[in-house]
């Protein structure tokens, strides 16, 4: 069994062979993904990225994660956008919601609060914590600056030669600020391939060393990413998960619903929604166009968002991603006195009631005007996470496609960089410096 999808709630609302009528350009934007003539046909390593991937090189990630386990009370992940966000996304949904994991896996990196880098610091300060570095460059802002503090830090309680043990570098293989350090230090080091865009890197070493440091299994985490791109790459459209997505989420797109909500009914899975915000918003709002990706958590948010998704502007579409089996079982108690009035779910499992809290939500935002979609995994697995991120990562590819944008590049991400250094005064900004200031005069 692998995941599937669920589309008549959103084909209600959409004529007659609908999905037959975008059958042809789908296939077509698939093929310009496996054919390499897509638009940043540079940037597709990750397509074949799964069946790559060999049991020396997990062996050799599992190896380094167990000397960092061995020697450390927490590991810091500094990395922003795609690299910490897939890492993040598994293990927040693969953890026990109440327990710290050992050692404890951190995030750094991926904001400039001076609060969040004073308390880490703070917290870290006494413990054996080593750091995984994340970045092609080594000189994006957030994750550099939270790099040279958590360094000086780990260099200062640890030793410099032990930090040398436990500081590890996930970079560009030649290039850069961070290989520059690596290779002076002596770092433990994996390569970021230059084919493959941060957004989609979760099934290189920037997702799997923290999720292998965490203690899950990316060897069955591959397994499900390979199966997953054995179906999405080969199989004919009707019977694709991925293209059935791709073709349906643009045909809503195209007849005015212009923001897709992906509501899960898992705590678990908020990060995954994270992840999938990160993929799809770098990857298609570009160009004026572009599907606005937002996510919820239910039946947490019907008590905030529930009223504007029931009967807000008519401009989106929903997308259920939902578990058919918990991996534990709890059962409604009986109360004498049944004052709460739930005597009646007495004996029957939680899951039961959410499943039709799912269910009945659907029917309500469907009767309320709001298609609906529903992604399935059968459980909340290392396996089936791995098919979900290649999932979503092969159907954002043809979704980009069907859009006519380029899905692996984000020029508009620079535009604030650009003012930032300005204002900071960064050398060879002195022109951008001065037209700023102009403006804000």
């Amino acid at each position: 069994m692998n995941i599937t999808i669920e589309t008549s709630k959103a084909l209600a609302f959409l004529p007659a062979g609908a999905m037959a009528s975008i059958k042809d350009e789908t296939q077509r934007a698939l093929a310009a993904l496996t054919d390499g003539t897509s638009l940043g046909a540079d940037f597709l390593g990750w397509l074949r990225l799964p069946e790559g991937i060999t049991p020396e090189f997990l062996a050799d990630i599992q190896a380094t994660a167990q000397t960092l386990c061995e020697r450390c009370d927490a590991i810091v992940v500094a990395g922003i956008g795609g690299s910490y966000l897939g890492a993040r996304a598994v293990i927040e949904a693969l953890k026990n919601q109440f327990e710290d994991l050992s050692p404890r896996i951190l995030f750094a990196g991926n904001n400039i609060s001076e609060d969040y880098l004073a308390e880490l610091q703070d917290y870290l300060r006494g413990k054996r914590f080593g750091i995984i570095n994340i970045s092609k460059s080594g000189t994006t802002t957030e994750t550099a600056l939270a790099f040279r503090l958590l360094r000086a830090q780990c260099e200062e309680q640890m030793g410099k030669e032990e930090a040398r043990h436990v500081i590890v570098a996930i970079t560009d293989a030649v290039r850069g600020a961070a290989r520059t350090t690596a290779d002076k230090e002596g770092y433990k080091s994996y390569v970021i391939p230059d084919n493959v865009g941060g957004r989609f890197s979760v099934l290189t070493p920037v997702g799997l060393l923290p999720i292998a440091c965490a203690g899950f299994d990316v060897e069955a985490l591959v397994r499900g990413a390979q199966e997953m791109q054995q179906l999405a790459l080969t199989a004919p459209f009707e019977e694709n998960p991925a293209l059935q997505y791709a073709a349906l989420r643009n045909l809503l797109y195209r007849s005015g619903k212009k923001i897709e909500i992906l509501a899960n009914y898992q705590p678990k899975l908020h990060y995954i929604a994270e992840w999938w915000k990160q993929l799809y918003g770098e990857s298609e709002g570009k160009g004026g166009k572009g599907i606005f990706p937002a996510s919820v958590d239910l039946t947490t948010d019907l008590h905030s968002m529930g009223q504007w998704i029931q009967d807000g502007e008519r401009t989106i579409f929903e997308t259920v991603l939902s578990v058919e089996t918990p991996e534990r079982e709890v059962r409604v108690p009986s109360d004498d006195e049944n004052l709460d009035g739930l005597n009646f779910l007495a004996g029957r499992r939680v899951d039961e009631v959410n499943k039709n809290a799912e269910l009945g939500t659907q029917l309500a935002h469907i009767d309320g005007g709001v298609p609906c979609l529903r992604i399935v995994l059968p459980r909340l697995t290392e396996h089936y996470i791995g098919a979900l991120l290649y999932f979503f990562e092969v159907g954002c590819g043809v979704s980009g496609n069907l859009l006519g944008v380029n899905p692996f590049d984000q020029p508009g991400v620079e535009s604030y960089k650009r003012n930032m250094f300005a204002l900071l005064g960064k050398p060879g900004y002195e022109a951008e410096s001065q037209a700023i200031r102009q403006r804000l005069a």
